[in-house]
Order: C-alpha cells, then structure tokens, then sequence
C-alpha cells in the first residue's frame, strides 16, 4: 500500500514515517467496481475510509424517495471519519462511480494506534470543521445562488478536485449522469442542462461523455459568483 495515499488524506497529513507506517499495518484495502455501494444510509458502521483513486458519490433519499447527491469524493479524501469516534448509523449512502480503490481503517484499530499520536486528533478536528464550512457553503448556495450558478460553481469545484490540463482547456472527468450532475447542484435535468448548454453556446465549456473540457475559467469563475 502506498504510503503517500495516507498522508495526502488531510487526517493524517504531516505524519512522520513511523506513525504512518504503523497506521498502514491496520489498514485494509478494498476495491469497488462501478456502481457498487460501499455503504448506505442507516447502516452501522465503524470503519473510515481513504480513496486512493476513482471516485465515489455522497448521497441521501428523502421519506419521498427523491435522491440528493451530496458530494463527490475523489483520490485523497476521506469517507465515514465520523464513525472513528462515533461508530453509529451512516449518514449517507456511498456509490462508486468509476473503479474505486480504498484503504479501511477500523474503529478499534484507529483508537489503539491514536493513544500514543494526540495530534491527529487536531488534525480531525481541522478536516471535521472544514466538512461543516462547505456545508454551510453548499446551504448558502441552495438559498441564495441561481441554478446556473450552482452548476459554474460545482464544475470549478470538480475541476479543482479531478481537472487535467487539454490542448485547449482543462479536462473534468466527473463520470457523474446528467441526473447525478443536477443532484449535486439541487436542481432538475433539464434546468442544469439549459444551464450547460447555455455555458457551451458561450464558449466557456464543451459537454463530453460523463465530463467538461472547461475552455474559459475566468468567464466560468464570474458566473460561479
């Protein structure tokens, strides 16, 4: 397992090579393919987990059976770190969206190896608040933003997480529907596809299977405004 997958996670970054080497002895990998839950909303859990690559979806299903896709976590990122402390009912519902590879880290293993290392215990606290300051983001912009704000916005998002330099602009591979796409932005399929199409007409982007080729960032980061 590669070492460099866990200290880029923001829980456990500035680990020195003993404490990382020891943390990778718990830890187990797991792989998913596309499509594939890793967990749903409700279920008991009491593991953590790290993407080291693909992507996986965030979501939740309201007593109506709409579904509201929270986020999208990619290379790095952490998955279900309340459960370390609070082992409990999951939150969300997770889905792979691509070929996913993950490192698990259980409850009881973390506690063990957290009693001789406290500073990781601030470096939760600091990934902890960093999830409740995008939250409050992500609830401002649901009152206060207009649908094609919201998609400039999640686009510049996705692209700070998953974009790759093009000959002509800066490739997203989001690998997320049309219905997924509108999910994440809190809006209907058609309303975000007026929006895309509206960005495309414009030349700010060109729509691709499951991605963007972002071609002009700045008109893109004014609208996000």
């Amino acid at each position: 397992m590669d070492i460099e997958v866990v200290r880029n996670a923001t829980l456990f970054a500035g680990l020195d090579d003993e404490a990382t080497s020891a943390l990778l002895k718990f830890m187990k990998p797991r792989s998913l393919r596309r499509g594939t839950v890793l967990f749903r909303e409700g279920d008991e859990g009491d593991e953590l987990y790290i993407v080291s690559s693909g992507k996986l979806k965030l979501g939740r299903e309201s007593s109506d059976g709409r579904q509201n896709l929270l986020s999208v976590a990619g290379p790095g990122e952490i998955i279900g770190e309340l459960a370390l402390f609070d082992p409990g009912a999951r939150s969300t519902t997770v889905t792979a969206v691509s070929q996913t590879e993950l490192l698990s880290l259980k409850h009881e293993d973390f506690m063990t190896w957290l009693q001789e290392r406290p500073q990781a215990a601030m470096n939760l606290l600091r990934a902890l608040a960093q999830r409740l300051r995008k939250t409050n983001d992500t609830v401002g912009d649901l009152v206060f933003q207009d649908v094609p704000g919201r998609v400039a916005k999640a686009l510049l998002d996705l692209s700070t997480r998953f974009g790759k330099p093009a000959p002509d602009g800066v490739l997203v591979a989001h690998d997320l529907t049309q219905e997924e796409l509108a999910q994440l932005v809190g809006a209907s399929r058609e309303t975000v596809n007026k929006a895309l199409a509206d960005f495309a007409g414009r030349g700010w982007l060109r729509l691709e299977a499951r991605a963007v080729v972002i071609l002009d960032m700045n008109r893109l980061k004014a609208r996000a405004h």
